[in-house]
């Protein structure tokens, strides 16, 4: 018998109180790949206990790495030798992360493979900017059907040029720069939130960067790390869009506590330009004293169609993990709304679901759809899509949805939410995850 586990959500109810939102669930994979760099005991505190994080730690064990839970705190501790070949295939396959291994597992192996990275159903991922970024540090890569080969002879220190200004393809860069002593510079790195709490790690490490929160990274490496160190997982911008749009959608005031205003102020602007209605309570500093933080009360109001298209830049423009949540939101905004989801070609064609929740929606390409709204949104039985951030708009939406919907096999919630049904009902929703069993 197989499990599997449904959404049972009785929609169209106000909701209310405060919710503080999760730690990072990109920041926290990215967090356990590069502590593989460090020969000391890593302490990371803050861990999400979601999917994609179980998967990578499945994976660590697999390989000698000694991994520990003690509540919500993770302690590694590194292997005197690591032995890819008895690696967890099965949870190597359900997690995209494990690129990330290759910048930090080159200082220790000559040569390695990893399996070929799964994670969200999104159409062709490419990764060649993997490929080129860690060419210029001697490190060579050759991909096939189900296999990533990883050979290095001479790691040496080097200028890259960012083919992609991709988060986990500059995360690998920094995490190859680090262990390879003296100054390398990364060009058009991606500065989003997550490849700064990369950095902010390595400093605690002993690694000196410069350019944090910019396009240009100057990386001055050593060839030994080895420091046990303490580092507190970061909050997660998308957990806080996440419950943004579940307030605009029914039209409810809420609380939101601990969001990283660093990486919402565009969403809240192209919102507040739509007609949304919020206040900014408190602003401070986050528990290691580098992101700012901000509590954000929502108000019931009438939107309006963006003045113009929606689309997602790399950091400092709108996230691509937020770009999905304006889907849903523009179904009760007055007008139509274009969304050009450009990064990619088959996310789009998701937000199309939402039609079998009473919304109107026009695809034009692999990349556009256009939302015309306000429409009534009605309940339904649907599967999850096999991607996260598609797969909570539809439980939004049903959130909004006056009657009972049930949204189903919603493991690719779980990859990136924690305890997700209890937070909703803590804010008086009415969400009930249930096991269903199959022959």
């Amino acid at each position: 018998m197989q499990t599997t586990l449904n959404f049972n959500i009785e929609g169209g109810r106000k909701l209310h109180g405060t919710i503080e939102i999760n730690s990072s669930k990109n920041g926290a994979v990215a967090l356990l790949c590069a502590s593989l760099l460090n020969r000391g005991i890593t302490t990371l505190t803050r861990v999400p206990k979601i999917e994609e994080v179980n998967r990578l730690i499945e994976v660590l064990l697999s390989i000698g790495v000694g991994v520990e839970w003690h509540g919500s705190t993770v302690t590694i501790t590194p292997p005197k030798k690591f032995t890819l070949g008895a690696i967890d295939r099965a949870a190597a396959e359900k997690t995209r992360s494990i690129l990330m291994f290759t910048g930090a597992l080159v200082h220790s192996l000559a040569s390695f493979s990893l399996p070929q990275a799964g994670g969200c159903k999104l159409g062709s991922r490419t990764v060649r900017p993997h490929l080129f970024a860690l060419q210029k540090f001697g490190v060579a890569i050759k991909t096939t059907r189900s296999l990533w080969r990883v050979t290095r002879s001479n790691l040496h220190r080097g200028e890259v040029v960012m083919y992609e200004s991709g988060d986990t393809a500059t995360i690998n860069a920094l995490l190859c720069a680090a262990g390879i002593p003296g100054k390398s510079v990364i060009k058009y790195a991606s500065a989003n939130y997550q490849v700064q709490e990369v950095c902010f790690f390595l400093q605690k490490l002993g690694i000196q960067i410069e350019g944090v929160g910019t396009t240009t990274l100057v990386v001055n490496g050593k060839k030994v790390i080895k420091k046990n160190v303490a580092y507190s997982v970061s909050e997660d911008p998308t957990d806080a869009m996440f419950f943004l749009a579940a307030a605009i959608v029914t039209n409810s005031s809420i609380t939101i506590r601990r969001c990283p205003i660093d990486f919402l102020e565009l969403e809240l602007l192209v919102l507040e330009k739509m007609g949304f209605c919020y206040h900014i309570l408190r602003r401070y500093k986050g528990r290691g004293g580098r992101v700012h933080l901000v509590d954000i009360k929502t108000f019931p109001g009438s939107l309006i169609a963006a003045p113009e298209k929606i689309a997602a830049r790399p950091y400092p423009g709108l996230n691509m993990d937020n770009l999905p949540f304006f889907a849903v939101i523009a179904t009760q905004a007055k007008g139509t709304t274009l969304i050009h989801d450009w990064v990619y070609e088959k996310r789009a064609l998701y937000f199309t679901e939402l039609d079998k929740l009473g919304a109107t929606t026009l695809l034009a390409d692999p990349h556009r759809i256009y939302i015309t709204g306000k429409t009534p949104l009605k309940p339904a039985d649907l599967v999850c899509p096999p991607a996260l951030r598609p797969a909570t708009i539809l439980l939004i939406a049903m959130l909004a949805a006056p009657g009972r919907s049930t949204l189903r096999n919603v493991y690719s919630i779980n990859r990136g939410y924690e305890g997700l049904a209890l937070k909703l009902s803590s804010l008086g929703a009415r969400v009930e995850l249930v096991e269903e069993s199959h022959p």
